[in-house]
């Protein structure tokens, strides 16, 4: 696909918008091949992510990592997970690398949750989403929803029926971010990211994480006038001239605009390009160490498809490249090798930043300031944990065995005090409550022990928690 010509030039803030929204138009056909090719009838075979074996998305042979490795990585992760504010704070690098190494697929939404902060936004914001899945929504937006979501991931045990659980939960998140982010409603490249998110935990989860997404990792990728992606698909293509000169000169050469290779790579965090077993493994990469793994990504299958003479021997016109660029050679998409590749490519987030300074002057200067303010990028889950400090308290396990007030039963440390205190003040008030007087009668604060067995004491107590939402964590574990 060619830049249009004509009275707007390729650089035009005209012809720029019309790209993108044409980039966007393509991007809102993917999938509509579900109502020919969709379910079938016959018994059905399922992959191990829960694809449709034989299916676009289902996956032939698979690497798989030793069971006692499996094992060991999820002892590991389960001990970060059980003291996430102590390896986050001093061991960072630590959690880098075993993302790097994948995580084990059964705490992997545990994992992402913890990652992008949505665990600590959810026990902030505790029955937000039962308010806002409550509310009819916006007819405009709902419109819109309800016609794309037969097109994510049909062929997913999840999604392939119509109506069905899946899609129930996909509408419900995509509706609550409506109503959270008015200002910027709904874009369609939202609905398979929130389709992902929905693989691996309850809808109120993947609700917090989409959040997160959208305003820590990607900001302003999901606005109106898609501003945000177009300035990092010139970012792409500058340092591209450092990753791949050839593959460069080759795309300047041919003017074919980053925005019209680049759209669905990234609003979609490539779920809708790699093979799956490549897209958990970047998205466990992208959740720790932020955007700079997709613009990692992006360079390295440019420098891969066209990054030699010889590559470009196919590739002499537009459409020969642009053809290319849309049916990606699956070696390269392989996972060991692309998360190899990926690791190794020496692309941080100081070049990404002092990239976006620059492009973003030029904006400026060709297009005038940006519609759309959008908060600043935060670079991964370190970023994240150290611009929102948050109570150590909110990352606390729960008590899975709520005691009733007069059960409770004081710590040991405690017992002989406990029982000469109600000696002392028999008829009086008695330490049940959970206040336990100090020598001059005056209530002290609540033991640890006591928010413990009570956590209405708690601010982030539930009064009323869905199965769905807490106890229903558990199955993703």
């Amino acid at each position: 696909m060619a830049q249009s010509g004509g009275a707007d030039g390729p650089g035009s803030p005209g012809a720029r918008e019309s790209l993108a929204a044409e980039a966007a138009d393509e991007l809102s056909s993917l999938g509509s091949d579900s109502e020919v090719n969709g379910g079938g009838g016959g018994e059905r075979r399922i992959d191990k992510f829960g694809f449709i074996v034989g299916s676009r998305g289902a996956e032939g042979r698979l690497e798989e990592v030793p069971l006692e490795v499996l094992r060991q990585r999820e002892s590991k992760w389960l001990d970060m997970l059980n003291n996430w504010d102590k390896w986050m704070a001093k061991k960072h690098k630590k959690i880098r690398l075993r993302c790097q190494k994948g995580i084990p697929p059964s705490l992997r939404g545990r994992a992402w949750q913890y990652l992008s902060g949505s665990k600590v936004k959810l026990e902030q914001n505790i029955s937000k989403f039962d308010e806002l899945d409550l509310l009819p929504g916006e007819p405009k937006w709902l419109d819109v929803i309800e016609r794309d979501l037969h097109r994510q991931f049909p062929f997913h045990e999840m999604f392939v029926s119509r109506g069905g659980y899946g899609q129930q939960d996909l509408f419900r998140v995509l509706k609550a971010y409506t109503l959270y982010r008015p200002e910027e409603g709904y874009c369609q490249a939202q609905a398979p990211i929130a389709a992902v998110l929905l693989m691996h935990m309850p809808a109120e989860q993947a609700f917090w994480c989409l959040v997160q997404i959208c305003e820590k990792y990607l900001p302003g990728y999901y606005s109106e006038k898609l501003e945000a992606i177009q300035l990092d698909g010139e970012i792409l293509f500058s340092l591209l001239h450092r990753v791949s000169p050839v593959a460069h000169k080759h795309l300047s050469k041919q003017k074919i605009d980053p925005i019209l290779y680049m759209t669905e790579w990234f609003m979609c965090a490539f779920s809708r390009t790699l093979p799956w077993s490549s897209v958990l493994r970047v998205w466990d990469m992208f959740f720790c160490e932020g955007v700079k793994i997709i613009f990692r990504v992006g360079l390295v299958l440019l420098k891969h498809t066209l990054g030699s003479s010889e590559k470009l021997k196919s590739c002499q016109g537009q459409y020969e490249t642009m053809e290319r660029l849309r049916t990606l050679n699956p070696k390269i998409m392989q996972e060991t090798l692309l998360v190899q590749e990926i690791i190794e490519l020496p692309v941080t987030e100081r070049h990404i930043e002092r990239e976006h300074l620059i492009q973003l002057k030029k904006w400026k200067e060709t297009h005038g300031e940006l519609q759309y303010k959008s908060p600043p990028r935060l670079h991964g889950a370190k970023a994240i944990s150290e611009a929102e400090p948050h109570s150590h308290q909110a990352l606390g396990s729960r008590p899975s065995i709520i005691l009733p007030t007069d059960a409770l039963v004081p710590s040991k440390g405690n017992k002989n005090k406990l029982q000469k205190e109600k000696k002392q003040d028999k008829g009086k008030d008695s330490p049940g409550n959970g206040l336990i007087p100090k020598e001059n009668g005056t209530p002290a604060s609540p033991e640890p022990q006591t928010l413990l067995k009570h956590p209405e004491a708690s601010p982030h107590h539930q009064s009323k928690e869905s199965l769905t939402s807490r106890e229903s964590e558990d199955t993703y574990l």
